[in-house]
């Protein structure tokens, strides 16, 4: 029911997007006022917060250095991982397909997901401060809410891509033409957009005397609510709820998709097509089972085991961890794109030698 759901929203995806980007742009025009409201609603209470005090890893300077090094080597690692997958894809026509044009994308919204809350948290520690300015909090909330929320929707619809490809496979290139991939990688981002210009432009227009600490590395908004000294933080409880739902859905979709898909792999004859056909999945699996647990467990956790010290790990695992290790898990098992990528280092490589040598006989 699910997939004929889904397949019935992709004839209309034009439709779908250019929804998402109307009602995106009209926000997007009226969140700047709605901060800027909060801002002078709470200069006018006398409680006007120009700054945000983040959880810090450590007092002591040899471990704030060592918290550092450490993001920067994974910050360095996730630049380089995910921009080679991009560099490869792009250079490479061989893999202009809609698996791996789904995974362009996915790369790209790591990029932007690491490079939101790794440098703040690296400045911070080099510095030894905590301070983040208002402005930079709700552009933090902002691009995590839209970065993690296209991705989530990006990863379903390549649960739906895996589907076609295996249980349809003679439907493929109908179904996932070039335009349908192109409508659905831009109904992810939109989606990611509309739900972080809401969540945002509702989180900051709430009235905040609770002090300015969070609880967090970087700006969350579970964190924000607990400063709110109104009942009406209660509509952003509500947004949440409501996109809870929305992420069930999606799981659904994804756990129905995967079942069809072992029951089609299951019934293929010959054991070297079983391993080749689930092969292709098993990234993307562990994908989004790394990106799911870690969520649902910082969010959902009891109360009982919950500490600063657990909670910053957690979160940890969720926001630095998936965009650093992705690009491991998809080039690990895939031959096609370690060639490729073998073929285009040794080409720059090449290119490289005989510029120097030319150079050289110049001189």
């Amino acid at each position: 029911m699910a997939l004929i759901l889904l397949r019935a929203i992709l004839h209309n995806s034009s439709l779908l997007v250019w929804g998402f980007f109307c009602c995106c742009f009209v926000l997007f025009c009226f969140f700047p006022m709605t901060v800027l409201h909060a801002q002078g609603k709470q200069m006018f209470n006398g409680s006007s917060i120009s700054q945000f005090l983040l959880l810090a890893f450590t007092d002591m300077r040899k471990f704030q250095l060592l918290h550092f090094w450490l993001f920067l080597g994974i910050y360095l690692a996730a630049l380089l991982g995910n921009g080679l997958i991009i560099t490869t894809i792009a250079c490479d026509h061989h893999l202009h397909t809609p698996m791996y044009f789904f995974l362009l994308n996915l790369s790209i919204l790591d990029l932007g997901a690491i490079s939101t809350t790794v440098p703040k948290s690296m400045d911070n520690s080099l510095w030894n401060t905590r301070a983040i300015s208002y402005p930079g909090c709700a552009a933090q909330i902002f691009f995590v809410f839209f970065l993690f929320s296209a991705e989530y929707c990006l990863l379903t619809i390549m649960a739906y891509d895996r589907y076609v490809a295996i249980c349809k496979p003679l439907h493929y290139g109908t179904l996932l033409g070039s335009r349908a991939c192109v409508h659905m990688a831009a109904a992810a981002w939109g989606t990611g957009f509309l739900n972080a210009v809401l969540h945002t432009a509702n989180t900051f227009s709430l009235p905040l005397c609770q002090g300015n600490v969070l609880d967090q590395f970087f700006c969350e908004i579970p964190q924000i609510l607990k400063l709110s000294c109104s009942h009406s933080y209660l509509r952003e409880v509500g947004l949440l709820v409501v996109g809870a739902c929305l992420t069930f859905g999606c799981f659904v979709f994804i756990v129905v998709s995967y079942v069809q898909i072992f029951r089609a792999v299951l019934r293929i004859p010959s054991e070297q097509g079983r391993h080749k056909a689930f092969s292709t999945c098993l990234p993307h699996l562990v994908v989004v089972s790394l990106f799911l647990s870690t969520v649902l467990f910082a969010h959902l956790k009891p109360p009982s085991i919950s500490s600063p010290s657990l909670d910053l790990v957690v979160s940890v695992l969720y926001s630095v961890v998936p965009p650093a290790v992705n690009p491991l898990i998809y080039s690990l098992r895939n031959q096609e794109l370690k060639d490729s990528l073998r073929k285009i280092m040794t080409g720059s490589f090449s290119e490289a030698i005989k510029f120097l040598f030319s150079f050289a006989q110049r001189s």
